[in-house]
């Protein structure tokens, strides 16, 4: 059995080395089939057991015990398509001053890679308190239906989960949910010159004022209040005729206060439009501070903070950590890349905090 130093630098090469590969490879939201192969590939390689269905690969710890309790570290391999500002090429992996640039290298391959890594060195121990099940799964991107959420019922129970999000290895232990509305006003068609009809536009009017200064009770002490945005509008066909209609969509970034069913209640008491979710499915997501792998982070020097941004936290309904190397602020960026320190990094305390509640 090789000493720490050596494994964790061996965990380590192997990690850089599949990210490189990952980098390499085309990977855009639903065409994530070639990643797919390369991961499935890597786990073979190193003689775990993996399983497949369509993009999606995932694999249990050797001594699996259904007895146990489960820990599901999951990260994706999908990435955006680059925006016109690279001067890289994007799926050419460089190395150079500390840094490997590469599309996805930051969101979130270094975070999938380095979850892989500590999966690896917790794969054939034995007499574990937890089980752990790792899923590389796709179109997290675009928050497809046919990524974590298609191969969560092949998982199993899962006890808590730890989701691979650049957040610099700190701890977000809350994350808002989305909400998206279509809103319909209604009113009544007229000749604008006389006195007829109910201008649909004036009717929504009043809803938006709401939507902009409205306030709900609650606020979380993570994420603080949930935030609505009145954010595209669309009314009238001439400037003669009242319109009769007036749709308009909200983006509602919701806490951990409150249930997606919840705001989608008090919403409807107060406006007059009809209001059409596109999806209840993105739900806010937290863990609390007390939980033992939070604990195990805290005393490692991380620090907690509430995440603005949805992940596939959001399609999972136990206690999740979004927890990664890397930065948040490179993600989907010109020219995106994460430090090698930062993998490295990633690795230990991915190992470090789960062996304090591992064994």
């Amino acid at each position: 059995m090789p000493d720490h130093t050596t494994q964790l630098h061996f965990l380590y090469e192997e990690a850089l080395n599949l990210l490189k590969k990952l980098i390499s490879i085309q990977s855009f939201s639903r065409e994530e089939d070639k990643t797919a192969d390369a991961i499935f590939t890597f786990l073979e390689k190193h003689e775990v057991k993996a399983h497949r269905h369509l993009n999606n690969v995932w694999a249990f710890n050797k001594y699996y015990n259904p007895s146990l309790p489960t820990i599901l570290l999951n990260s994706h391999h999908d990435t955006v398509k680059p925006n016109p500002g690279w001067t890289l090429n994007p799926l050419e992996p460089l190395e150079q001053e500390g840094k490997l640039y590469g599309l996805g290298s930051n969101d979130a391959g270094g975070c999938l890679t380095s979850l892989i890594a500590a999966f690896l060195y917790f794969y054939p121990q034995q007499a574990l308190k937890y089980n752990f099940v790792l899923a590389a799964t796709a179109e997290e991107e675009v928050s497809g239906t046919s990524g974590l959420e298609l191969v969560l019922p092949q998982l199993g129970d899962i006890d808590f989960a730890i989701v691979g999000e650049p957040t610099q290895m700190h701890l977000a232990v809350a994350e808002k949910g989305l909400l998206v509305l279509d809103c319909e006003a209604k009113g009544k068609s007229g000749h604008a010159a006389r006195e007829e009809g109910v201008n649909a536009i004036y009717e929504a009017l009043q809803d938006i004022n709401w939507f902009r200064h409205y306030q709900f009770n609650k606020i979380s002490e993570t994420l603080g209040p949930i935030k609505m945005s009145v954010t595209v509008i669309q009314a009238g066909t001439q400037h003669n005729v009242v319109p009769d209609t007036c749709k308009f969509t909200v983006d509602v970034r919701v806490t951990d206060a409150y249930t997606l069913e919840e705001v989608l209640q008090v919403i409807r008491e107060n406006v007059k439009a009809d209001v059409t979710p596109r999806s209840v499915r993105l739900q806010p997501s937290s863990i609390p501070v007390d939980h033992a792998i939070v604990q195990a982070g805290l005393n490692l020097g991380r620090y907690t903070y509430g995440s603005p941004t949805t992940s596939d936290q959001a399609l999972l309904r136990v206690p999740s950590l979004k927890l990664g190397p890397g930065d948040s602020a490179r993600s989907h960026t010109a020219d995106e890349f994460i430090y090698l320190h930062e993998i490295k990094e990633g690795i230990q305390l991915y190992i470090q905090m789960l062996e304090k509640i591992a064994f």
